[in-house]
Formats: structure tokens, C-alpha cells, sequence
């Protein structure tokens, strides 16, 4: 069984989602931690569990962070973290993966599926150390989640999409 400690350096959570029906409005959390055990060679039995600080969301939009921050979507002075807990890891082929876990976002819980890539091991020619890193793509419905503010647009439809898509990018030091 392996130690993973997450290169923060080296790593990121973001998402996109549909904006006034005709575009992608993106971001990021910049604040996160990723604890990983298990073995290299069975990754089937890893255990993963991610913490995201909720208020450390970033677009690019000062005002639209506030208001992400705010009680119309994720609430960050009653619900401070988003929580991603697996309950197991499938392989699919020899690169692939695909990750069930428990997501929970202003106290509701549901069970999402995300897909793994894992990109193998290196060393780092700087230390030595033993590196590794996996890709991981989801999508959620930010609904399920409580996050439904939304507002009609004159042309039809809505001004934010329902569909998240979610994409991290992970690198770990082996010890």
C-alpha cells in the first residue's frame, strides 16, 4: 500500500457550464485537497475522497463569484465544502477507469459517476521522487444539488445550464 501526497502545484478542479443557451461559462476551485490510499497495481481498491472549499470558486468574474458564493447557489457560509467520497473504482481498459462515489453539496448527497484516466508513474527528475496522475471527467445536475436559481432569457430558455461538467486533473508523490 502506497502513501499519495497530491502536488497542489500540479493539479486542478474545473468545470463548465452553459451560458444563455449558446455558450460555456468556465471555472475553477482553487482551494482543494485530494487524500488517496491504495496500490498502484490494483486500482480497483483505491480509496479516494476529495475536499473542495466551496467559497474558492473562481470564473474570472468577480461578481458572478460572489454570486456562485452566495445562498442562490452554493451557499459558502452554511455549507463551506463539497465533499466527493468513492465507493468503488471499475477498470473499463487499460488506461480507463470509471469512479462511483457519493457527492455531497449543501447537504444532499447523490451517487455520480466520473471517468478515470490514469496516466502512469515518473520520477521527477528535480528530487527523484515517484510521481503519478490521473484525469478525471464527470458530469452532475446542479439542481439535484439545490443550486436552481435561475433567470428566463427573452430569447428563450435559461440563463444557466442544469449540466455541470466537471474535469480534474490530479499528480500525486508516491511514497
Amino acid at each position: 500500500m502506497s502513501k499519495f501526497t497530491l502536488d497542489k502545484v500540479h493539479s486542478g478542479i474545473g468545470f463548465q457550464v452553459k451560458h444563455m443557451m449558446i455558450a460555456k461559462a468556465k471555472g475553477e476551485f482553487k482551494d482543494f485537497d485530494v487524500k488517496l490510499e491504495g496500490d498502484l497495481q490494483n486500482l480497483e481498491g483505491l480509496n479516494v475522497e476529495v475536499t473542495v472549499d466551496a467559497a474558492s470558486i473562481a470564473t474570472k468574474n468577480e461578481d458572478r463569484d460572489g454570486h456562485l458564493r452566495s445562498a442562490d447557489f452554493f451557499d459558502v457560509e452554511n455549507y463551506s465544502t463539497i465533499k466527493v467520497i468513492g465507493e468503488s473504482v471499475k477498470k473499463i481498459s487499460d488506461d480507463e477507469y470509471e469512479l462511483t462515489a457519493n457527492v455531497t453539496i449543501k447537504d444532499t448527497t447523490k451517487t455520480e459517476t466520473f471517468k478515470i484516466e490514469f496516466n502512469g508513474t515518473s520520477k521527477n527528475p528535480m528530487d527523484g521522487s515517484t510521481v503519478t496522475g490521473f484525469d478525471v471527467e464527470g458530469k452532475l445536475n446542479r439542481e439535484d444539488y439545490g443550486l436552481t436559481w435561475n433567470a428566463p432569457l427573452e430569447t428563450g430558455g435559461v440563463l444557466v445550464g442544469k449540466e455541470v461538467k466537471l474535469s480534474g486533473n490530479f499528480e500525486f508523490i508516491v511514497e
